[in-house]
């Protein structure tokens, strides 16, 4: 558990949260939120996204079906969806927070703060997330050798063909960037690793609220054919927060984990990046680098974080 500053201490002594004064248990109050804000993004999302779809096509007899439609307008899909993830993982979990700290602890409580290392911290979890790709390949080779319901298959494959889909029009690489890179980086970041993380933490200590929050991050995407290597890295951007004391070199490293897939499907479909699936094994060599490299800079941060509480 991280230790707090001695003003933090002594202002707790004469503050109790609301959670505290309703009796409430941190953790049931983040899952509630998990579901809670998961709803309204999922209806926020598909509300906004037929609002603009038909507001430019009209209702008429000769109108085209919904699917033909979305394919149509991929970019008001995203609109939507990127409007949902604002209002509700990013916005909604600042709003939330509230009924667990002070309003003036609001930002340490979530961990939204720049600290003198954070910067250096920002390389090192960009490093982090590239290295450990060929482990999360490995991941969803394994995930994919367990049956799963024709249901989330179908599920997982609509969003793999939307993505696809999106990235063969004529739309702005800025514009793929900000739906599919920024948005989830900044939004899904103040979600799990800042508040879920935090409220996890505080009931159940911080390796139970890595495994449990990375886990509900892996639930989250809807994909259980490939729910192991999500919850592993949600587990790594936890960790990336804790060890760093900030959410923002998790924000990063989401951001060049969205963002490098883009880019290489983009503008590199036939990249091995790009090639990576979890029909296929990656080279054993390959892991073996991924871990030894992961498994560094995870004992780096680590040491480094445990020289600053000492």
């Amino acid at each position: 558990m991280e230790q707090n500053s001695a003003d933090s201490q002594k202002y707790h002594h004469h503050y109790r949260t609301w959670a505290e004064r309703k009796g409430f248990s941190d953790w049931v109050l983040a899952l509630a939120w998990i579901i809670g804000a998961f709803i309204l993004f999922q209806i926020t999302a598909s509300v906004i996204a037929f609002v603009l779809i038909y507001s430019q096509n009209g209702l008429s007899g000769n109108t085209p079906n919904m699917a033909d439609l979305v394919a149509e307008h991929l970019d008001l899909l995203f609109i939507g969806n990127s409007t949902g993830q604002i209002l509700f993982l990013g916005l909604g979990t600042w709003f939330w927070s509230r009924l667990q700290t002070s309003a003036a602890e609001r930002t340490s409580f979530l961990r939204i703060k720049l600290n003198s290392d954070t910067f250096r911290h920002l390389l090192i979890a960009g490093i982090l997330i590239i290295a450990l790709q060929p482990l999360v390949w490995m991941l969803s080779w394994l995930n994919g050798l367990i049956p799963m319901p024709e249901f989330f298959s179908n599920i997982q494959s609509n969003q793999l063909e939307m993505i696809q889909q999106f990235l063969e029009k004529d739309y702005s690489i800025w514009l793929m960037l900000f739906h599919v890179a920024l948005v989830p980086a900044v939004c899904e970041e103040i979600l799990y690793r800042s508040y879920v993380l935090r409220a996890f933490q505080k009931n159940w200590s911080i390796w139970p609220a890595i495994i449990v929050s990375g886990l509900f991050f892996g639930m989250y995407h809807v994909q259980l054919s490939n729910l192991i290597p999500l919850a592993f890295i949600g587990m790594i951007l936890a960790y990336i927060t804790w060890t760093t004391q900030s959410v923002i070199p998790a924000m990063a490293a989401h951001f060049v984990n969205n963002g490098g897939s883009i880019l290489a499907g983009k503008y590199f479909p036939q990249s091995a990046l790009a090639e990576m699936s979890p029909e296929s094994m990656p080279p054993v060599s390959m892991v073996l680098i991924s871990l030894a490299i992961t498994g560094f800079i995870v004992y780096w941060l680590y040491n480094q974080h445990e020289k600053k509480i000492a």
